[in-house]
């Protein structure tokens, strides 16, 4: 079986724990470089996670021989760059999400992984997690009958540190394409992209309710897949809209699915049978399953369901809900 040695570009903390030591637990695969600009903290993540390479220059790890396969997680701001320069090399990527800064620049990563003819993939790992997988079986088990219609909810308090100024990447656009609605939004429209398929068509409402930053705060939008099912969802991280809430609901015909996208509690089924729950508790690594799936596509053992074209249409959908605020 064919190995796949991997470098990160940008070992930062959702390496940490969510997908860096997931790369050496997967058969015939393993992290054998990584990348940081700051020479110190890339060579303190290489001694604690035992990886025998570090570099401070990207270059450097992208024509590394010893490496395979690239994992680009850095902020979306340079997700792109990186990914074309490694796939420009002939090494496969996967980029965190969201994929890129915009829809465009999503394109042109597609464009050169056609080109180059090398593997493209996004780190939208609820595509993968055993608790959205039942999700997407109690669906196809037609146990709410056909779906009618999907709402989302997500209410989050602004952090201490933005209350004070201290504002992070997240909410800067220029570096993530917008506020923490590209940020955790996406992850939930990906995933429903993956339930449902594409949307058709949008509307919204996005404002800056708090004025803490520059950047959106709250959302409010309504969506049409292209299979005609309806959905509407709420944004809200201004702190002025009540207690904090995370939750997906999918309303069938015949009874409704519920849970949460961040908090890993129970699935909730409710139908003619009664209430059912179904516990999947956090994995200690997120990104397991899917780099798991991943390391299989590229041995030809199998495919990955979160890709470069599946996730553009994500961060299509997001251009599209935010661009009124950000074409003022």
């Amino acid at each position: 079986m064919k190995q796949i040695n991997w470098g990160i570009i940008g070992c930062g903390d959702v390496t940490e724990v969510k997908s860096g030591p997931a790369f050496s637990m997967i058969e015939n695969s393993s992290l054998v470089a990584v990348m940081r600009r700051n020479a110190d903290k890339a060579l303190d993540y290489a001694l604690r996670h035992g990886v025998p390479k570090w570099y401070e220059d990207a270059e450097e790890l992208i024509y590394d021989p010893a490496v395979s396969a690239i994992y680009v997680a850095t902020p979306p701001d340079s997700h792109a760059e990186y990914a074309i320069r490694a796939m420009k090399a002939g090494k496969p990527v996967y980029v965190e999400k969201p994929m890129a800064l915009n829809y465009r620049e999503c394109e042109e990563m597609i464009s050169v992984s056609r080109q180059c003819s090398v593997p493209l993939f996004v780190a939208y790992y609820r595509r993968s997690l055993p608790g959205f997988l039942k999700v997407k079986e109690l669906i196809d088990n037609n146990e709410i009958g056909p779906v009618l219609s999907v709402n989302i909810q997500l209410i989050k308090e602004p952090s201490e540190e933005e209350k004070k100024g201290d504002l992070g990447w997240r909410i800067n656009p220029g570096i993530s394409g917008a506020g923490h609605f590209f940020d955790l939004g996406s992850h939930q429209l990906d995933y429903l992209d993956y339930l449902f398929g594409p949307i058709k068509s949008v509307t919204s409402e996005v404002k800056n309710v708090a004025g803490l930053y520059d950047a959106e705060d709250y959302v409010d939008a309504e969506f049409i897949f292209e299979r005609g099912i309806q959905a509407s969802g709420k944004w809200d991280f201004s702190g002025l809209g009540g207690e904090n809430m995370d939750i997906i609901e999918i309303k069938g015909e015949k009874g409704q699915i519920s849970f949460s996208t961040f908090d890993f509690v129970p699935v909730c089924l409710e139908n003619q049978n009664g209430r059912k729950e179904f516990d999947f508790p956090k994995p200690d690594h997120v990104q397991y399953y899917l780099i798991e799936q991943v390391v299989k596509s590229l041995q030809a053992l199998g495919e990955s369901p979160s890709t470069g074209e599946s996730a553009a249409r994500t961060s299509k959908v997001m251009d599209m809900v935010v661009r009124s605020y950000y074409s003022k």
